[in-house]
């Protein structure tokens, strides 16, 4: 027997905390092409250009293979929480729809709309990834050179900017057509996207310098050039965390899944093990492989190597410098594989930040407008959102480097989630049949939390800046379409905190650009003036969100108070993370309060205390107890005049035993 109503194909969607559009969702995909949902959006573009990265590669040199173990690991404890809680609730959109059940609809919309940020941009980045290999025999996709606040980047040229949008339009049909389509579709692709990668580095690893891993440059020498921080930073920054973030793919198309409580869960578990083997060889092949003299850059400048032609086809022009012909021939295969590990990777995003709209709809942060499915089953206009979405993304940001600092530190925003459902879920609804009970969970779920910080903090100061003023608009539709629909909150009074929340979230992040970004880029702001300039932001931004928390927990129905109060926490993270971001290691000021690595030590222990703030906030909600009130209705014997003595009997030990 299935719980929650999602069992073997055929059987429909029955029971609680499903809409009727999710009975409708077709459950057609094997534990097969969940698995290569997931490792096709894992082996997507991450391999064509993180293992050259000068955010990666030029900060920690050889060490950035640690980089690679350490994101690795951490996404690895992240997906077990969601594998154990997907497995008992299988749900389309799931990241987004779980944290409604154990803290209410505040902290899930803003979490949803965080998510929603990171689900819509990734179709495009990979779009552009695509293009940007192909500038390799078209130059004319490339366009100039920039200088931003993360560094130094190419960018695509109007060309490539339209010939990534004509991707985007190709990933939008051949999710159209349904679930079955794209299953069988994706998963003769990912065979090639497996079979390549795994080419590479084997050829590579025959032609491998071992000297390359302990060169000495400019002052710089070994293993570790650079020194720890720069290790850390890679891990957010460099494309690391984002390669790894399509493990969720077996979980945001769960309610789509055929025995979901099995195959979500191994799903899940196995891609990412399947990902870091991968990367981390393809890392050491890759350094390995670096022809120097051919690169046209000094041995062990490593930062020099990722602005040289390494930087654009990192494995092409490794395995065409190489000095066995063969592997020059092997490495056109790569020309072709750039178009279809990205694509590949592109139209599986596109299908999940589908079910994203999809899932924030169904708990009801837009209304009902995307849980619309066409004939073949798909949301339709949420997948018509999502491609209007990620052009906007495309557009002022055409660059893989970018693009992908912000799409790690969103998502990983909201994978502080997996460890705090996991546990409060055990807390509120213990006799939930779960297929999957994940060993060690207490202990793995504050180590999935402390990690998810951990990375969102070594995405710099200046991305979670721009990421918290990104996630503050969730609370703004909060406000406007949440709180008067589903919360009763008069809609004057709504629309007059909405309006002047907006005002102060302008201002703050005009504020912020002006009175900080610039000055601090020209060399004006330093020192004490720069943090005092900085505990204004701050102050700020605490006040509009506490502000905000407060005027709704005053508005809603004394009942309905602690779906707002549930969501202090997620405030406060927000509040305390910005603090610490600015003041630690990878803030502006060059003689940090919290040097490393004692800003470590202060993040780890903060997010510590904040993962017991959220587990603490956390209730039985509505939701959660409508689910168990339904599964143990499922379970429960047949009455001994209906079923007979021993068949009772025997009905209610089966029920036990299908709990762990």
């Amino acid at each position: 027997m299935a719980s929650s109503g999602a069992g073997e194909t055929g059987e429909p969607l029955t029971g609680a905390g499903y809409t009727p559009s999710d009975r409708k969702l077709r459950r057609e995909l094997t534990f097969t092409q969940l698995l290569f949902l997931s490792v096709g959006a894992i082996i997507g573009s991450g391999w064509l250009f993180a293992v050259a990265s000068p955010f990666g590669l030029g900060l920690a040199g050889p060490a950035v293979i640690i980089s690679w173990l350490i994101g690795g690991f951490i996404v690895l404890a992240i997906a077990l929480t969601f594998a154990e809680v997907a497995g008992m609730i299988p749900r389309s959109g799931a990241i987004v729809r779980y944290p409604n059940l154990t803290h209410g609809s505040y902290t899930g919309s803003i979490i949803g709309w965080a998510y929603l940020l990171s689900a819509v941009s990734v179709p495009a980045i990979e779009a552009i990834a695509t293009v940007s290999y192909a500038g390799v025999y078209v130059p004319a996709l490339y366009g100039p050179t920039v200088s931003t606040l993360l560094g130094t980047v190419t960018v695509l040229s109007g060309y490539g900017v339209a010939a990534s949008f004509a991707l985007l339009v190709g990933f939008f049909f051949l999710n159209y057509f349904g679930i079955r389509l794209l299953g069988r579709f994706n998963q003769g692709i990912v065979w090639w996207k497996l079979i390549i990668p795994v080419l590479t580095f084997i050829f590579l690893f025959a032609v491998l310098r071992g000297s390359n891993f302990s060169l000495s440059y400019a002052g710089s020498s070994g293993f570790l050039p650079y020194g720890w921080p720069g290790v850390f930073e890679a891990v957010a920054l460099a494309g690391i965390v984002f390669s790894y973030l399509g493990f969720r793919q077996a979980l945001d198309f769960g309610g789509e899944a055929k025995n979901p409580g099995r195959n979500i869960p191994l799903a899940t578990i196995v891609s990412v093990v399947i990902g870091i083997v991968v990367y981390v060889l393809l890392q050491v092949a890759f350094i390995g492989g670096i022809n120097w003299t051919a690169a046209g850059v000094p041995p062990g400048d490593w930062t020099g190597l990722t602005s040289s032609s390494y930087a654009f086809a990192p494995f092409y022009n490794a395995l065409t410098t190489a000095p066995i012909a063969f592997l020059g021939a092997f490495a056109s295969l790569l020309l072709v594989d750039a178009w279809i590990s990205p694509a590949g990777t592109g139209w599986i995003y596109l299908g999940t930040s589908s079910r994203t709209f999809y899932g924030l709809s169904a708990d009801g942060l837009f209304g009902s407008a995307f849980l619309r499915l066409n004939r073949y089953g798909i949301p339709a206009l949420a997948l018509v959102a999502s491609i209007v979405v990620g052009t906007i993304f495309l557009v002022p940001f055409p660059s893989w480097y970018l693009l992908v600092g912000f799409i790690t530190g969103a998502t990983v925003f909201t994978y502080i989630m997996g460890g705090v459902v996991l546990q409060t879920a055990r807390w509120h609804a213990p006799k939930l049949h779960r297929p999957y009970r994940l060993p060690g969970g207490s202990i793995i779920a504050g180590i999935a939390f402390i990690g998810a910080t951990l990375i969102v903090y070594w995405s710099t100061f200046t991305l979670i800046a721009v990421l918290e003023i990104a996630v503050f608009i969730g609370i703004l539709l909060y406000v406007l379409i949440y709180a008067p629909l589903r919360l009763g909150v008069n809609q004057d009074y709504a629309y007059a905190v909405g309006i002047v929340f907006l005002a102060m979230l302008v201002s703050l992040t005009g504020y912020w650009y002006y009175s900080i970004v610039v000055p601090f880029t020209a060399g004006t702001l330093t020192g004490t003036a720069l943090s005092n300039t900085f505990i204004v932001f701050l102050g700020g931004m605490a006040a509009l969100g506490y502000g905000a928390t407060l005027a709704l927990y005053l508005a809603v129905p004394h009942d309905k108070r602690r779906e707002i109060a549930a969501g202090v926490w997620l405030v406060t993270f927000m509040v305390v993370l910005l603090g610490l971001s600015f003041w630690g290691s990878f803030g502006y000021d060059t003689v940090p309060l919290l040097a490393f690595p004692w800003d470590l030590v202060a993040v780890t222990i903060a997010g510590a205390i904040l993962y017991f703030f959220a587990l603490f906030s956390s209730y039985k909600t509505p939701e959660l107890a409508a689910i168990e009130a339904a599964h143990l209705e499922e379970v429960a014997p047949l009455p001994e005049a209906e079923g007979g003595g021993s068949g009772g009997a025997v009905g209610a030990t089966s029920g036990v035993r299908g709990y762990r």
